[in-house]
């Protein structure tokens, strides 16, 4: 067994790596033969909008995990991880409106209809390469970490911590939400990217295309976290630990604790890229309102809710929270928001460790105590 091996099997117990394992097959094997193989009026069929609705929640489920990755190992709220998704997705959305070709409403082979609109006579420099997957993908990372590494060796540089940092950041991606707003930057303005038609040569309308999207969702999600976990269980993981409790004295030891921060920002960007890649294809659509900081903030509530610094805990608050959402903006909407600030201020004030937090305090209620006699004995026994 070589070294990488021993250091992902050292990474969960054999009781973390079965949930791990039981989760993934779960979500990738189980959902899809729920909604493939069993009729509609069956009382276990998983119809084909809720694959759909799960896959989107899986990428809010991985934009939560990247966050927690800075926010709970480094102690670095960033309020701009919306932008890193959002230019993720529209990396993608550039892919499939090449795609469309000569399918479109005006029937133009090069160009997007909304640039035929706006009188565009030839395709912008920064769309070439869009018409090749393999560009696009590259890009669904590449324009997230180059952002977030430039952004972040400036903002770590300066030694800007604390509240000052949550502020530019949240300044960035408002700042690109006005500038993806424009139309003279080809990206579609207000009405973004959007009448999608095929990915890889399947068309978005086919059940076994939202399907297989769900798959490659969870495939995402399930490599994401095992990064991460890899990350914080290295040396570096004890060094962003340290940090975040102790910046001034990492530095004053001789630790890059810019480097740290840098290479966990740039790879938390990253991951969410990919999870705004995913996510583009199975809403149809992306505009510059996933750049809000609004969006952003929603983010950090979900880490919070299921407890930052565990990467499980935000990826089950992701998942907890969109289902309240789903179901609250449906069946109330008017008591929504109410239920959403609610729900932060008691995990704030209550809840601090989040969900995973609660269900440990549970464990340890539930965990049978020896008798004071019964130890005394234990004691002189050993």
């Amino acid at each position: 067994m070589g070294p990488i091996t021993r250091r992902l099997m050292a990474l969960e117990s054999k009781r973390g790596w079965s949930v791990l394992l039981g989760v993934v097959l779960l979500g990738a094997i189980a959902v899809p033969l729920l909604n493939g193989l069993l009729p509609a009026d069956h009382p276990l069929h998983v119809p084909t909008y809720m694959v759909q609705l799960l896959g989107k929640f899986l990428c809010y489920a991985m934009l939560a995990l990247a966050l927690d990755l800075i926010w709970g190992f480094a102690g670095v709220l960033s309020l701009g991880h919306g932008a890193f998704f959002a230019l993720g997705g529209y990396a993608m959305g550039m892919y499939m409106m090449r795609q469309i070709g000569g399918r479109g409403v005006y029937g133009n082979a090069e160009l997007p209809d909304f640039m035929v609109f706006l009188n565009w006579t030839e395709l912008p420099w920064y769309w070439w390469g869009f018409d090749q997957f393999w560009f696009a993908a590259l890009m669904v990372v590449a324009a997230p970490g180059l952002l977030a590494f430039v952004f972040g060796w400036l903002a770590f540089r300066s030694r800007i911590t604390g509240v000052y940092l949550s502020i530019i950041t949240q300044a960035m991606t408002y700042a690109l939400m006005l500038a993806f707003f424009r139309n003279e930057m080809g990206f579609g303005g207000n009405n973004g990217l959007t009448d999608f038609k095929d990915i890889l040569g399947h068309s978005l309308n086919a059940d076994a295309t939202k399907v297989g999207l769900y798959v490659a969702t969870v495939i995402a999600l399930a490599v994401a976290y095992l990064l991460c976990r890899f990350i914080v269980k290295s040396r570096l993981g004890r060094v962003l630990l340290a940090v975040r409790d102790a910046e001034s004295r990492v530095r004053f030891i001789g630790h890059s604790v810019t480097g740290a921060k840098l290479f966990a920002f740039t790879v938390s960007a990253m991951i969410a890229g990919v999870a705004g890649a995913l996510y583009v294809p199975q809403v149809g659509i992306i505009n510059p309102s996933e750049f809000s900081p609004a969006q952003s903030i929603e983010v950090a509530i979900w880490a919070a809710v299921g407890g930052r610094g565990t990467l499980f805990g935000p990826i089950l608050g992701a998942l907890a929270v969109n289902g309240a959402k789903s179901y609250f903006t449906a069946a109330a909407p008017e008591v929504w928001l109410f239920f959403l600030g609610a729900l932060f201020v008691v995990v704030t004030l209550f809840l601090p460790k989040g969900l995973v937090g609660l269900m440990g305090a549970l464990r340890g209620l539930k965990r049978p105590t020896l008798p004071a006699v019964a130890k005394t004995e234990e004691v002189k026994n050993a």
